[in-house]
Parts: structure tokens; sequence; C-alpha cells
């Protein structure tokens, strides 16, 4: 935003943290933040608001900005999907038009009555790198059986996963079922006793478009792995407390972005108390063949969900959508 012109007023890196006693110390700055702004939409500064991610703030100053007979486009919009629906009403009453950019989600609020537009994911916007020229570009040769780690970009994530794929990973290794493991890193985060597991800091795109199969967590890295081609095994683990809650307040049977694409299992998924050594490596092994039948009815199910993600210009069709609030 700021290379294309943006006058950034308050940088969001001073707001944002990860952990419940980080949070409550950002909660008197956020209200100041609130404040401010619900004072410059009274007085008319704005003509239109537009709204990304982040809803525990943005939608309440989408109310803000309804009280003030201002505009509001949300731009990513909230899961309520996923967990809680009571939401719907307030974006129902403040928000004027959502840009969604999973294909479901448009039916999905037009069933709550809020207007939704489709725009497709930014993902479809990017370019991806073929295998042989990631290949090239990490070394490895066309021959290799190649499995790649991602352990997550979080702290939190690593430390709770990195164990179990480093015990995958160096078990595959051993029995000869890869040649090579990469593991996808981080800032911030630590890989020890990583042994002839290769840590990889750099482009993630190489990495999966390199591999035969990715063991990676949920997340944005799945919708990745689908556009390059790459089956995977999805695992994830949180703190016991937030599982506990999080199995009594989602509504979801399934939690990684593909499988919710495609309406199907098209890829295991792993949670929890059932992130362990054995299972991973039973479901990921066989992945490692290119050949064999899983890896090809996983790559068939991932080209379905990379044409569900849209085609590019999905920025532009936000663009028009702001248009056409701006000129109601």
């Amino acid at each position: 935003m700021t290379e294309a012109g943006a006058v950034i007023r308050f940088p969001m890196e001073q707001y944002t943290v990860m952990g419940l006693t980080e949070v409550l110390t950002k909660i008197p700055a956020h209200w100041r933040l609130l404040s401010g702004l619900g004072k410059e939409l009274k007085a008319g500064r704005y003509d239109l608001v537009i709204l990304v991610d982040y809803p525990e703030f943005n939608l309440r100053l989408a109310l803000a900005a309804h009280a003030a007979k201002i505009p509001t486009l949300y731009f990513i919009a909230p899961q309520l999907w996923a967990w809680r629906p009571g939401r719907a009403a307030t974006i129902r009453a403040a928000v004027s038009r959502l840009a969604v950019i999973l294909p479901f989600e448009e039916e999905y609020f037009a069933r709550l009555g809020i207007a939704a537009t489709f725009v497709g994911h930014p993902l479809a916007e990017m370019s991806w790198p073929s295998r042989v020229v990631s290949r090239t570009a990490l070394g490895l040769r066309e021959r290799d059986r190649v499995l790649v780690l991602f352990p997550g970009s979080r702290v939190q994530e690593t430390h709770r996963l990195w164990p179990v794929f480093r015990a995958v990973g160096l078990h595959l290794l051993a029995e000869g079922a890869c040649d090579t493991v990469l593991a996808a890193a981080t800032t911030g985060s630590d890989y020890p006793d990583s042994g002839a597991i290769i840590v990889h800091r750099g482009e993630s795109a190489h990495l999966l478009a390199a591999a035969d199969a990715a063991l990676v967590k949920s997340g944005t890295t799945t919708l990745e792995s689908a556009c390059t081609g790459t089956p995977m095994v999805v695992a994830y683990r949180v703190h016991p407390l937030t599982a506990w809650l999080a199995r009594r307040m989602l509504s979801l049977d399934r939690i990684s972005l593909v499988n919710l694409i495609a309406n199907a299992e098209i890829v295991p998924e792993f949670l929890q108390e059932a992130v362990g050594c054995e299972a991973l490596l039973t479901a990921v092994r066989p992945l490692l063949d290119p050949t064999g039948p899983e890896s090809r009815k996983q790559r068939e199910a991932l080209d379905v969900v990379r044409a569900r993600l849209g085609v590019p210009g999905a920025a532009q069709r936000v663009v028009a959508l702001a248009e056409e609030l701006l000129a109601a």
C-alpha cells in the first residue's frame, strides 16, 4: 500500500501481537485508535471505508462508519462459516459490500442476506515456478525424491510441530523413501537437531514446486501447495486449552482450506493428539512416488482447487466495487 502511494498513518505492526497476555496489553491502544477514527468519521473526513481482514477491530470500525453514514467495503471477510456466525447481524447492518476470496463464501453470505462478491484469491495473481526451474535453483536432481516440511511461520507453531515433522523427515531419509528433505524456515524460529534435513531460509514457492510431497501446517500454505500441484499432508497443534475451546466453537468438520474449497477430504488432516510420527509417516510415504495412485489422485483434486481460486484481477475487481460504492 505504501508503494502504491497510500499514506500509512497508523502502522499496524504497533498493534498486532500473538498470545492472550500480549493481546490484553494492546487493548487500550486499539480503543484509542477506534475512538480517534470514529471522531474523524463523524467529521466527514472520509467518503468510503475499505476494511481488510482483522475482524475484531474492523467490525467495530464498520459500525462507526455506518453510524456516520459512510459506505463500507470489507475485503477478506470474517470467517463466519468457521466460527462465531452470530457476527452476521453486525455485518448485515454495518457493511455495504463484502469482497470475498474463497469461492464458497459468496453463496454462504447470500444465504445470510449479506451482499458479497467473489473477487478471486490473491494467490491466483502469482506466477508459480516450475518443477524444473525450482529444482535447478535449489541444486536438486530431477530423479531425487524430495519432501518439504512447513512447520509454520509463528514461533508457537514451529515449537509444537517441528519435533514431529523432523522425526518424519529423518525417518523417511533413513528408510530410503526419499533422497532429500527440506524445511521451510522463518526468521525468529529455531530448528534444532535437524540432522540431514536441509533448513532453507528463502523463497518458499521454490520448495513447494520442487517437492514430490509436502508435510505442512494448516493455513495458506495448503493453498500454495495446491497452486504448485504438490501433494500434501496437513497437520496442526495448538495449546490444549485452545483446542478445547475450538472444538466447542468451530462449526467445521475440516480445517484445511484445500479441503474446504473442494468440499471433500482430498488431503489427509491430522489435529492435536492425532499428530504422531507413525500416522504422518503412513500418510506421507505414498505421496513421495509421483507415479503412485495416491499422488496422482491428489494432484488431480488440487487442479480443481486451483481453478476454483479464480483468475488474476482480484485487486481490479475490488477497485470496481469501491468505485461503485463511491458513485452510489
